[in-house]
């Protein structure tokens, strides 16, 4: 079998047996189709050999791929690899003889200062001015006609999205990917559907955050839409990542923040608060939703930084310390 036959074999046969996002599937043939390109035209599956495999990563090396795009694409392949192992068209794997050196990874997650983080919520509240919300919970005031609905819904619905970003620290697709059947009202919690198949609880634990998300579902429910979504376009279909993307994007704006923000850098933010306030890296790790704590420790070097940077400012050597 060719290889690139092999490939689309693959991409048929293993996400039909395993539960991924079409996000997943999505990054796997792209990485894959690369390898193709790279590959001999008449290169067999069988042959697939260490040399090959190494000889793929000089090429991502020479062409400066970041150490962390390199890992993702062998992971990807590795994966193939297996799979095609267990069906009997490879007799070993490629990557059993191979010790690949790639690189570390230096980029921490960029976060917001909390000053940032202030500004950006403020801003989502002052823009959502025909509906008030507060922290007892006002009673929402409905519109007459369709538009004014919708324009009430989308003020209300830009800030229940920035607020929830960053008090349930969820990923954009997971924020996106939300169903109206996936928040509890009474239960104050929202049901994720994360990354990798790995579902968890998103609690609100913050009285005007659950205030925020219970004002926006009883506008959300006012909304003549079939589509099962929590949060929608003008259009009254889901709205998509690069939707929010577009949302915060404009709140950054208008907040005065000068450098690009992702909705992403709303988790980092939440995750190196929570470390800061001395939260166990643990809890983090269920917060986050993160398969390994090796992924939750990343934010430990931010904590870290803050840590000594307190210390050298108010630690008592600096005032007793005799010159």
């Amino acid at each position: 079998m060719l290889f690139a036959q092999a490939v689309q074999e693959f991409l048929t046969g293993y996400f039909s047996t395993h539960e991924r996002s079409t996000k997943t599937r999505v990054a796997y043939q792209a990485d894959l189709n690369q390898v193709v390109a790279y590959a001999p035209q008449d290169l067999e599956l069988s042959s697939l050999s260490p040399t090959f495999v190494e000889s793929w990563a000089a090429d991502l090396r020479s062409r400066e791929y970041a150490p962390a795009s390199m890992r993702r694409k062998m992971v990807v392949l590795k994966v193939f690899c297996s799979y095609w192992l267990r069906k009997g068209e490879l007799t070993e794997s490629p990557f059993w003889r191979v010790k690949l050196s790639l690189g570390r990874i230096k980029q921490l997650p960029r976060a917001l200062t909390e000053t940032e983080m202030r500004h950006l919520l403020n801003h989502a509240k002052d823009n959502y001015r025909a509906v008030t919300v507060n922290r007892k919970g006002s009673v929402l005031s409905k519109a007459k006609s369709g538009s004014a609905l919708i324009r009430n819904y989308r003020g209300l619905r830009n800030l229940a999205l920035v607020d929830l970003l960053f008090a349930t620290g969820m990923r954009v697709g997971e924020v996106s990917s939300l169903n109206v059947a996936d928040f509890s009202v009474t239960e104050s919690v929202f049901c994720v559907k994360g990354k990798g198949g790995r579902d968890r609880l998103a609690f609100l634990v913050d009285k005007q955050t659950l205030c925020i998300q219970q004002e926006h579902m009883k506008l959300r429910m006012l909304l003549d839409s079939e589509n099962p979504a929590l949060f929608l376009n003008s259009s009254c279909q889901r709205l998509s990542t690069q939707g929010i993307a577009n949302i915060l994007s404009q709140f950054r704006k208008d907040a005065g923040i000068e450098r690009h923000v992702t909705p992403h850098m709303l988790r980092h933010t939440v995750a190196t608060l929570l470390l800061r306030n001395g939260v166990d890296i643990r809890i983090v790790q269920e917060f986050l939703g993160h398969a390994s704590i090796a992924t939750t420790q990343r934010y430990t070097h931010v904590s870290k930084e803050h840590l000594i940077q307190v210390l050298r400012e108010r630690h008592p050597s600096m005032v007793l310390r005799v010159a």
